[in-house]
């Protein structure tokens, strides 16, 4: 357990890791290549070492020089994988991979934590069902574990649900060009997340593969395509960014976040934007993103687009004057905890009122009171509350070490705040 120290931060610059989502979807898009690949600036966290394990356990060859990965692709076909790949609880490693292990030879097993058993992909494996490839959740139950046959995957014409996440329908687009037809994807329903979507057709882009879409309903992708092999550089994490944006909105302070430009492709980056509505002046810099705070006001907005940020904006709603109303929102119940009952748990012990319903949470501002924040596992619970330590004394956050699945030094990056 840590506890926050208050602190009023002034001015100040921060450097955070590369993009996670870029990293999982690079290093997978390497592993396919025709060739060696350097990949720079990957994040080194939990979740992309597990991703990056994988595709060692199915037949890519990797060197790992901690500031850049050297990886030589498989031209499309992965290698028989006798053992399971574990996955732990990387939702975004399970979701992706499952598909693309359809590209190989044999079956695959893919396995987790307790947590990830109750991960819904059901909606993927109906997905893969249609194209003729017999993928299967082991237990029945539409969750992980599951099983990949491979040598079955030839493309064709598939509808894809993605009500509970996008990561199902980004999974087909990697696998697309690799399959001797190429696939027709219609999406049926969502997709929720839709700019993780984009981030996934801009990497198929940079690699050299051609596709063709209708918005986020309709995606062609010729079959017999390459991954084009060469030096790819992974940008900061928008993610990641938005702790230290909201500190700033929290305390008043201005902070920059270098290397981060307002036209990523990172739908988080459009956090900045929640955040001028409510009060704070955002600059948009040759450095980077400043986030400057002001007097917070209650917003209602659409966060579908931005799930992964929604705790971070739920507690600075908490230092807001009036009621914040975070829509569309369900599919956080099935992130790395329920997002939705957690951080309403953790926002009420600090004796601000907050309620979760179906597909929205509701926060009111007012004055928070210390107190021990149970982060249950979830790393995004944890970095989120951190922020309210600047302004509130006695917050302690428990089981810190949770942070390493996405950000293993944010504590350290944490502590530049202090000299601003």
């Amino acid at each position: 357990m840590i506890e926050i120290k208050p602190h009023r931060i002034g001015r100040c610059q921060v450097s955070v890791p590369g993009s996670k989502s870029y990293t999982h979807r690079t290093l997978i898009a390497a592993a396919l290549s025709d060739g060696p690949c350097t990949v720079s600036n990957p994040l080194r966290s939990q979740d992309t070492l597990l991703t990056l394990a994988a595709i060692v356990k199915m037949g890519a060859v990797v060197a790992d020089h901690e500031q850049t990965v050297s990886i030589r692709g498989l031209n499309g076909r992965f290698k028989p994988c006798p053992e399971p790949v574990y996955l732990a609880n990387s939702g975004t490693s399970m979701r992706l991979l499952a598909g693309v292990a359809a590209l190989g030879e044999g079956t695959y097993i893919l396995t987790g934590t307790p947590r990830m058993y109750h991960r819904p992909i059901a909606h993927l494996l109906t997905a893969l069902n249609q194209l003729g490839i017999g993928a299967r959740s082991v237990d029945g139950n539409g969750c992980p574990p599951v099983e990949i046959p491979g040598g079955q995957a030839a493309g064709g014409s598939v509808a894809i649900n993605c009500s509970v996440s996008s990561q199902f329908l980004s999974s087909l687009l990697l696998m697309a060009p690799c399959t001797p037809k190429g696939m027709s994807i219609t999406v049926s329903h969502g997709p929720v997340s839709r700019p993780y979507v984009d981030m996934t057709v801009d990497i198929l882009e940079r690699f050299g593969i051609r596709v063709q879409r209708d918005g986020y309903t309709r995606f062609d992708i010729d079959g017999g395509q390459t991954y084009r092999a060469g030096d790819y550089t992974v940008e900061p994490d928008a993610s990641q960014a938005g702790y230290f944006w909201g500190a700033a909105a929290i305390t008043g302070g201005s902070v920059t976040v270098k290397g981060l430009s307002i036209d990523s492709t990172q739908g988080d980056v459009g956090l900045v934007r929640v955040f001028e509505q409510m009060g704070c002046r955002v600059n948009h810099g040759p450095e980077g993103i400043t986030v400057t705070g002001g007097e917070l006001r209650a917003v209602t907005v659409d966060m579908a687009d931005m799930p992964d940020m929604v705790p971070t904006l739920a507690v600075v709603a908490a230092f807001a004057d009036g009621t914040t109303v975070i829509e569309n929102v369900s599919h956080l119940k099935a992130k790395e905890s329920d997002r939705l009952a957690s951080t309403c748990a953790e926002l009420k012990k600090m004796g601000i009122a907050a309620i979760a319903e179906n597909d929205r949470l509701r926060v009111t501002g007012g004055a928070p009171g210390g107190a021990s924040i149970e982060t249950y596992d979830d790393h995004r619970i944890a970095m989120s509350f951190a922020m309210a330590g600047l302004m509130t004394p006695g917050v302690r956050i428990k089981k810190p070490k949770c942070v390493e699945k996405s950000f293993p030094n944010f504590w350290e990056v944490w502590e530049t705040l202090y000299a601003g």
